[in-house]
């Protein structure tokens, strides 16, 4: 038999960091802190101290310090919202997500419930075309006539594609596809949306006999959307949209404003709306529009429609995807031409990361930001948005589950008037070692599977399949 030695020296790396780590006389301290994490696959170190004092007596109601933890250290959640980044945070987020939505569409988190009987959609506004790309269904791009392009590439494809065919969102001819519109498209994709909920005011106002500038003193238009890349490295804004009274969420809307006025209203503005890039030498000036498919469903609460529940799980599942979840991007910044070659993407996000990065180096687009949002095909911005009067928001529903943590919310030195708290902290790392990888990972799986049985418990116990 293999001596004790012999067996420690077949083990990994991370196996044997799992065990120094076990071995620890804190390890159970540490793993309560894992545990509170979520398993977090990329924590934060904080270091420091809090002290809370009676301002009048001088008495300290109560003091933390990190000096007393495992490496005088306090995990804490990365908070990143990407599967592909930390599946336990991108978890949390996608909840997080799911609530603010519905609460904007069933009420609830201070929402009234009668937010449900107004005039509601559930949008989809896509990007234009920019070349012809292989796609799914029963022939992919067949044509009468053969031919070829100018780069002598075929104009059609008769081939019936798998949906899983690498090939699906790809060029027909690389040459042929306009990357530069690709990519300033994707840099004005925020400014577009602006102007379009500005088109949609202008367009309400004018149909119901209003001036413009009085729309606000007649109704609000509220909503949540969240972009999505399509196979073909192309994002798509879905949104839900609500059209509330002056003061949001707690007025009614006028008797004009009805949900066809609303959606003949966000038609008219998607069709009419244009961007305008900076003028360069190098391209001249591009106007820029969405795209001809505009989806636009009533969300009916006599369940004529979509049911609510299933757009809030839609946005939730969504805004966990980063670029990489569909080939169309990585979810970490480039900073040399060298990491777009050794980026594991395609030729096409490729050619698009490097178009992203010539433009950048121009002063027309220096304030586009190209270089830095290279890794996201020079889309800009949140993947999730909202208007103010929507819903809540995340950091009060963070705050709201920091005080369930806690129990009750409060300690006994909250309830003291002239309590006042000193907060001291500093950044020291992010991370885990090998072995802590595997711990973490362990415990975030515990848990995933404590929750899906907590799940299971409560359909059986609702009666539901």
């Amino acid at each position: 038999m293999l001596d004790v030695a012999a067996r420690l020296r077949q083990l990994s790396d991370a196996d044997r960091d799992a065990i120094r780590l076990a071995q620890d006389p804190k390890f159970p301290r540490w793993l309560q802190q894992i545990t509170a994490t979520g398993g977090c696959a990329h924590p934060i170190h904080l270091t420091g101290s809090t002290t809370t004092r009676d301002t009048t007596t001088g008495e300290i109601l109560h003091h933390y310090d990190t000096r007393k933890e495992p490496g005088e250290r306090l995990l804490i959640r990365c908070r990143n919202r990407r599967a592909t980044v930390c599946p336990p945070c991108s978890r949390l987020h996608a909840g997080d997500t799911y609530h603010l939505v519905r609460a904007g569409l069933l009420g609830g988190k201070n929402t009234p419930t009668t937010v449900r009987d107004r005039p509601r959609l559930f949008l989809t506004l896509t990007a234009p075309s920019f070349g012809a790309v292989h796609r799914t269904g029963e022939r992919c791009r067949p044509r009468r006539e053969r031919g070829e392009c100018e780069h002598g590439r075929p104009l059609s494809c008769g081939s019936v594609h798998d949906p899983a065919d690498s090939l699906i969102g790809q060029p027909l001819c690389p040459g042929c596809y306009d990357y530069t519109a690709h990519v300033l498209w994707h840099a004005h994709a925020g400014k577009l949306w602006d102007r379009f909920v500005r088109a949609v005011r202008r367009q309400l106002a004018t149909t119901a006999g209003l001036a413009q500038s009085r729309f606000p003193e007649h109704a609000r238009l509220s909503f949540a959307r969240v972009a999505e890349y399509q196979r073909r490295a192309a994002v798509h804004v879905h949104a839900v949209v609500r059209l509330d009274g002056p003061a949001g969420p707690d007025d009614e809307p006028p008797a004009w404003g009805s949900t066809e006025r609303l959606i003949e209203a966000v038609r008219t503005a998607a069709q009419r709306i244009t961007v305008g890039t900076p003028y360069s030498p190098a391209v001249g000036e591009l106007v820029l529009r969405w795209g001809a498919e505009v989806d636009a469903r009533p969300l009916r609460a006599d369940l004529d429609g979509p049911p609510d529940d299933a757009v809030a799980a839609y946005v939730a599942k969504y805004v966990t995807k980063g670029a990489s979840a569909t080939g169309a991007g990585t979810d970490y910044r480039l900073t040399t031409l060298d990491d777009i070659d050794a980026a594991r993407v395609s030729k096409h996000v490729r050619t698009l990361m490097r178009t992203c990065w010539r433009f950048g180096d121009l002063p027309e687009y220096a304030s586009l930001r190209l270089h830095a949002w290279a890794h996201t095909l020079g889309y800009r911005g949140h993947i999730l948005t909202k208007s103010r009067a929507y819903s809540t928001t995340y950091a009060a529903l963070r705050a709201e589950r920091a005080r369930h943590e806690r129990g009750d919310g409060t300690g006994d030195h909250a309830r003291v008037s002239d309590a006042v708290t000193d907060v001291q902290w500093r950044y020291a790392d992010s991370g885990h070692t090998p072995g802590a990888t595997l711990i973490a990972a362990g415990v975030a799986g515990d848990l995933a599977t404590n929750r899906e049985i907590a799940r299971e418990a409560i359909r059986e116990g609702d009666g539901r399949p």
